[in-house]
């Protein structure tokens, strides 16, 4: 049986070219997924840039240690606190300290520099350290000293600081733009910081720490001294890279999932069906004297060759292809600029490995079935096919059906949060789609009979052969609609699931905002005590305070929650501007003794008294005046400003007096906010803003991700169809001695490819459908008003591409066999 299998496989390459192509490219894109994984696991180890020539760096308390049973948890403070006086005087004894400040300075007037700019104390300059190479230090409180060559001394440059006057430049060093003041003036644009910069011994620091702590002072707790590799924690956002490759990690994670799914769906698919076409072969072997068991080996054996072919050329083909995909990536800003792919041989194995195992399986069930051929098969003319689903077909698709239905009712019934993670709404449709295609089969007559209900009674005979020839041939028709099925089903759970959840998070914002203008300030910045005068001074504005601050929970003992928190200036006024969706309790309870929760939290209930870690790290009870559904998760709690010390306000919700002028409101804010960089919005127009900013990165990643999966489909529907077409030499034959033109076989081709795809489009849908069902209960028990919502347009555009490629493929393939002679060869 080796040598039957190793001559059939030289003797018949063009038949098992759909395997082999359909293989190749399922290993290269698991070597793709798996090498970008891999990238994704170490980031490059990054060294000290704004104090890299500062002897030592002391830093406040800026991450929250909480012992438990299980060991220290930590989280990183919202609020970090700044190093105690007590501490400040004892290392002014050991040599220079110099604090640092950093806060942010934006461009105004359409300035030709750098839109947003990082202010610093000159005196910090000498750490990165900056060397003037024009003009001189700043003196005098407007002037300053800027990074790269965007401004020259002597030049003026209006900020939202004021104007300032350029007196001297520095090289930038690439990782800000800054702007130096003098220490003075800094000192007063930013009055804390949670850094000293200290000439001394590195021993004589930690000591003078260990003796402040020894000795209770004031805040002692938790300051870091930070020497050598160390003092990039002192840097902006220093754990950028770890952060960046997390989110790389699981959309990588998420990529590898789909495509995983993806290839061993198609290249089973394709083996299966490649066997099931071999049966009248495989009746004249049994005929020759061949045993079942001869049969078997001989289908494992070819599947063995390929399948090793194949996951070479397919590890080979992703390892010129990773490369562009990191380059896209980087394009795209997914990733930052120094990701590429490393030297990692793993994914190779996994793919290589991977890829010979499925071969090996998806021919396994189609070996049993082509040992069970009998001789008489060799004598078979009929190319109706019976009894297309097997015993072992029914108990898998039932299985997984059965599985995806109860999984998703025991969802609904303990967490339907659950249900709107990245993680789970992309993996559900799986076994679902799985499932539809293993039950396939069993809709395909009525299904195809349903599409061709009005072409089969139209004058000619096309429609009426497309319906019986699509009917007929049940497994072919399954196994073309295969791919059609997968890719419809990914394009609707996947783009539906993001556009339903962007659409409840979005009429969960407009709900809750009763607003008639919310003013931000700019990212990463609060407006100070001057602006707030201004804005409570716009006649006809009532105004609603609130600062980003974050609030921490210890649940079962062991986990250490982080909640966003609203922090209220004024709660007798957040009911003017915000309709919170309560569960219990009400709004005007909130005091600086307690908190607004929402249903995700352990403890939930009204008046209960619940221990908190408050956003710089102080412990706290407070009692539960109210609890909020927990909606799409993003409700987070509310505390008032006594909670949230050092906390700026960075947004105003605004409601109307009666008798104001919305015009005249609007325009106050806006003139109000002007010198700082503050943006007036409608309250739908922020609700959209807010979206928007969100969900975009999810967006482009699941673009990209169903990209990748969905030109393997793609390509898949054309192999898969070429594969079934070359196999009608004798339908097509038959046609034309009957006295059909090469035209109408060519239409008639047409007809039944257009069914077919239609006939995977509807279980697509099905699938889709299950899955936007599944998450539209979800929210409708957690109380949020949205529906669920049908990616139509993205839909249609994949229906119609894969029907225009399976139209194509048909009639490229039948283009060639017409053009034979018409004669029948027995």
């Amino acid at each position: 049986m080796l040598t039957t299998a190793l001559h059939t496989l030289r003797t018949r390459w063009v038949a098992f070219t759909a395997s082999f192509v359909a293989l190749s490219l399922g290993v290269a894109l698991l070597a793709v997924s798996g090498l970008a994984l891999a990238a994704t696991l170490d980031a490059p180890d990054r060294k000290p840039e704004r104090f890299a020539a500062a002897p030592v760096v002391v830093r406040g308390q800026d991450t929250l240690r909480v012992p438990t049973p299980s060991g220290e948890r930590t989280e990183e403070l919202a609020r970090p606190r700044a190093v105690p006086d007590a501490v400040v005087a004892r290392l002014k004894r050991l040599g220079t300290v110099v604090e640092d400040r950093s806060f942010p300075v934006r461009v105004r007037g359409g300035g030709h520099g750098p839109a947003e700019l990082v202010g610093h104390p000159w005196s910090t300059a000498a750490f990165a350290p900056y060397r003037i190479d024009a003009g001189r230090a700043p003196r005098a409180a407007d002037e300053v000293v800027v990074t790269g060559g965007w401004a020259a001394p002597g030049e003026r440059v209006r900020t939202d600081r004021g104007t300032l006057r350029v007196v001297g430049t520095v090289p930038g060093r690439g990782f800000e733009d800054a702007v130096f003041f003098t220490d003075a003036r800094a000192a007063r644009l930013a009055p804390v910081g949670v850094q000293v910069a200290v000439d001394a011994e590195v021993s004589a620091v930690r000591k003078a720490v260990r003796d402040a702590g020894r000795d209770s002072a004031p805040g002692s707790a938790g300051v870091r001294v930070l020497a050598g590799d160390d003092r990039r924690y002192a840097d902006a956002d220093p754990d950028r890279d770890r952060e960046a490759l997390t989110g790389l990690n699981a959309l990588f994670g998420t990529a590898g999932g789909v495509t995983a799914f993806v290839s061993v769906f198609v290249v089973a698919s394709t083996f299966a069906f490649a066997v099931d076409r071999r049966r009248r072969e495989f009746g004249l072997l049994r005929t020759a004297g061949a045993t079942p068991g001869q049969l078997r080996r001989t289908v494992l054996t070819e599947a063995l060759g390929v399948g090793v072919l194949a996951s070479a050329a397919g590890c080979v083909l992703g390892a010129y292809a990773a490369p562009q995909l990191a380059a896209l990536v980087v394009e795209e800003g997914l990733a930052p600029a120094w990701f590429t792919i490393g030297d990692h041989t793993w994914p190779y194995h996994a793919a290589f490995w991977t890829g010979l195992v499925v071969a090996l399986c998806g021919a396994t069930a189609a070996a049993w079935r082509a040992g069970r051929t009998g001789p008489v098969e060799a004598l078979r003319e009929a190319s109706v096919d019976t009894r297309a689903m097997t015993r072992g077909r029914w108990v898998c698709g039932a299985g997984l059906l059965l599985t995806a239905l109860v999984t998703l009712v025991l969802a609904l019934a303990d967490d339907p949060g659950d249900l709107l993670h990245r993680k789970t709404y992309v993996s559900r449709p799986m076994p679902l789609i799985t499932a539809a295609a293993l039950l396939a089969p069993v809709v395909v007559r009525p299904t195809a009979r349903l599409l061709t209900w009005l072409p089969a009674r139209l004058p000619g005979a096309t429609g009426l052969l497309a319906r019986e020839n699509t009917v007929a041939g049940v497994r072919r028709t399954a196994a073309v609609a295969a791919p059609v099925l997968v890719t419809v089903a990914l394009t609707g759970s996947l783009l539906g699931a993001v556009a339903t959840l962007n659409g409840a998070k979005a009429a969960e914002v407009r709900e809750r905002t009763a607003a008639a203008f919310v003013v931000t300030a700019p990212s990463g910045a609060g407006f100070d005590a001057a602006t707030v005068d201004r804005l409570r001074a716009v006649p006809g504005a009532e105004l609603s305070l609130t600062s980003s601050s974050a609030v921490y929970v210890l649940e079962d003992g062991v986990a250490l929650v982080r909640s966003d928190a609203r922090a209220v200036a004024a709660p007798e006024r957040l009911t003017a501007t915000t309709r919170l969706p309560l569960a219990a309790g009400k709004v005007s309870d909130l005091d600086d003794h307690s908190i607004i929760v929402n249903e995700e939290w352990e403890e939930h209930t009204v008046g209960r008294r619940v221990r908190v870690w408050l956003g710089d790290g102080t412990l706290k009870t407070l009692r539960i005046a109210a609890v909020m559904h927990t909606g799409t998760g993003d409700n987070g709690v509310y505390v008032t400003a006594a909670n949230a010390a050092g906390a700026p306000v960075d947004r105003v919700d605004v409601a109307l007096a009666d008798g104001a002028d919305a015009g005249t409101v609007a325009a106050g804010l806006r003139g109000a906010v002007a010198s700082v960089g503050g943006r007036v919005s409608s309250g739908d127009e922020w609700a959209e803003a807010a979206l928007a900013e969100s969900g975009g990165i999810t967006r482009t990643g699941l673009f990209l991700v169903l990209g990748i999966a969905l030109l393997y489909t793609g390509i898949s529907v054309v192999n898969t169809m070429l594969t079934a077409t070359s196999d009608r030499v004798r339908d097509l034959t038959v046609l034309r001695l009957t006295g059909a033109t090469d035209a109408q076989v060519l239409r008639l081709l047409a007809a039944e490819s257009l069914t077919v795809a239609a006939v995977g489009t509807l279980l697509g849908l099905l699938v889709a459908g299950l899955n936007l069902a599944g998450m539209g209960a979800a929210l409708h028990l957690l109380a949020v008003p949205a529906t669920p919502v049908v990616p139509w347009a993205a839909v249609a555009a994949t229906a119609g591409t894969c029907a225009a490629l399976t139209v194509a493929a048909s009639l490229a393939s039948a283009t060639l066999l017409v053009r034979r002679r018409a004669v029948v060869r027995e």
